[in-house]
């Protein structure tokens, strides 16, 4: 409290001083960057050589602005920034030097997203603010992220194993490759389709459902099997009409006080269910929670007992998959009405911190992109729970 009266006592009227009056935006841009210090975690890249470059965390602040302003593409950020003297000092750029290219604020952004900046900014501000706080709800649940770029095709990824190769009808094979001999494993025959015939006995495979294996896999395992192509996906809306998307997937993990503490992204074809699990452990890194509460689309007895494996109590709403559902108790169904912080999470991000704009191609720059959406997100949460 005495930092955030410091800021609004000292700063602002400094600011105002040298760069004159400031909208409610503005301020709410220079609170937000005092909130996630990119500074503290951008290196300079420069060893002496050469051209210097330009400074990598007034880039990083101008693309938290862009977020908070609600700009949609790096152009319209560089032209509010060429007219907008206020918020180009409040960045970090110089006034009486040129703005970086386009093409330096796009590669600025490719080197954050694979640098994961965001992503780590965002985690050391939930363990610095909410670290050591009891959090008694943590809501999960994914929501669609429209992309503009071409589904990826399965069928074009797998190789036509059923089409049959000719080979020249020659006495002699070719040289360039080797003869079969005795000790070549033999090729299992393919299995035929349709009902075994009558006293033909069929090998059952045992399938192990992804759940269950994920119980076992550590977190690294557990988020490189979670797919990541943009592909398209379905699903249920709350009126219960089905809707379709091409993109991605983004999945969140929210508190009570409406502040994201753990996000994924997956291809919109995946399964909520698959990233309840990586997210459990990630939050529990982070936080500690009582209560994990999700829709029916996660409802699993192996998602109950990981959950009860953690110390947390699970409030999943019952799927009955055509048969009898099983209500909430009274109690359990106040608590579960507090799974409302996930879609105002949701909401919000979507409609002011771009993530219903989406410019950028592949999985690594769409999830930093959201993530600097979700670091803002954070940052406003924090400052209304201060305030």
């Amino acid at each position: 409290m005495q930092r955030w009266s410091i800021v609004q006592e000292e700063l602002l009227p400094e600011l105002w001083n040298e760069v004159g009056p400031l909208t409610p935006k503005l301020e709410k841009v220079i609170h937000t960057l005092e909130w996630v210090r990119l500074e503290e975690y951008v290196r300079a890249s420069w060893c002496g050589l050469g051209r210097p470059p330009h400074e990598r965390s007034w880039l990083a602040n101008a693309f938290v602005a862009k977020v908070v302003l609600g700009i949609t593409t790096t152009v319209g950020l560089i032209e509010r920034l060429s007219v907008d003297r206020s918020l180009r000092r409040i960045c970090g750029f110089p006034t009486q030097k040129v703005l970086p290219s386009e093409a330096t604020f796009s590669r600025a952004f490719d080197e954050f997203a694979k640098a994961r900046l965001a992503e780590r900014v965002h985690e050391a501000l939930i363990q610095k603010h909410l670290g050591k706080e009891l959090i008694g709800h943590i809501s999960r649940d994914g929501t669609a992220i429209e992309a503009r770029e071409r589904p990826c095709s399965v069928k074009a990824t797998q190789a036509p194993s059923s089409v049959p190769t000719t080979t020249p009808a020659t006495d002699a094979p070719p040289a360039s490759q080797p003869t079969a001999t005795v000790c070549d494993t033999p090729v299992a025959p393919k299995r035929r389709r349709g009902r075994p015939k009558s006293g033909e006995e069929r090998q059952q495979t045992a399938k192990t459902s992804p759940l269950a294996r994920q119980r076992i896999q550590t977190l690294a395992e557990m988020i490189e099997e979670i797919p990541t192509a943009c592909d398209r996906g379905t699903k249920s809306n709350a009126q219960g009409y089905k809707v379709s998307w091409n993109g991605y997937k983004l999945h969140l993990d929210t508190a009570d006080c409406g502040v994201p503490i753990a996000a994924l992204l997956s291809s919109a074809s995946m399964h909520d269910s698959r990233a309840a699990i990586p997210l459990s452990r990630i939050s529990a890194q982070r936080v500690t929670n009582l209560y994990d509460l999700m829709d029916a689309a996660y409802c699993s007895h192996d998602l109950r007992e990981d959950s009860r494996n953690l110390g947390h109590v699970p409030l999943i709403d019952h799927n009955p998959r055509g048969g009898e559902k099983i209500e909430f108790l009274p109690h359990e169904a106040i608590r579960y009405n507090e799974r409302t912080a996930a879609e105002r999470t949701n909401a919000r991000l979507k409609d002011e911190f771009g993530a219903s704009h989406l410019m950028v191609r592949g999985a690594t720059k769409v999830m930093s992109h959201l993530m600097f959406g979700v670091l803002a997100l954070c940052a406003d949460q924090l400052m209304r729970l201060r305030s």
